[in-house]
């Protein structure tokens, strides 16, 4: 059985920055895709960044250039590093494993104030 746990989530001013982390149990997870998503309040769930086994990335348009995912195969652990946040990334920050299915971690709050 897949389990994910995210970290790393809090209160931010605009401009500052955040690291979280999915640690991953039960798996394997360097071999396996895994992404990040978030959800806002009021909004829909939308995927935020991915990473595939051989490290291939890919972003959503509103992170470019600001949020980096990346993975330690030995820790097994997922990371997504995101700098110059902005109120609209103000949102719940789900990890995901796709082996078979999709496997959805508890989820950390991220919060930019101003």
């Amino acid at each position: 059985q897949v389990q994910l746990v995210e970290s790393g989530g809090g209160l931010v001013q605009p401009g500052g920055s955040l690291r979280l982390s999915c640690a991953a149990s039960g798996r394997n997870s360097s071999i396996y895709p895994m992404g990040w998503y978030r959800q806002a309040p009021g909004k829909q769930r939308e995927l935020v960044a991915t990473i595939t086994s051989r490290g291939s990335t890919n972003y959503a348009d509103s992170v470019k250039g600001r949020f980096t995912i990346s993975r330690d195969g030995a820790k097994n652990t997922l990371y997504l590093q995101m700098n110059s946040l902005k109120p609209e990334d103000t949102a719940v920050y789900y990890c995901t494993l796709t082996v078979l299915r999709v496997y959805w971690g508890q989820g950390t709050q991220v919060t930019v104030f101003s």
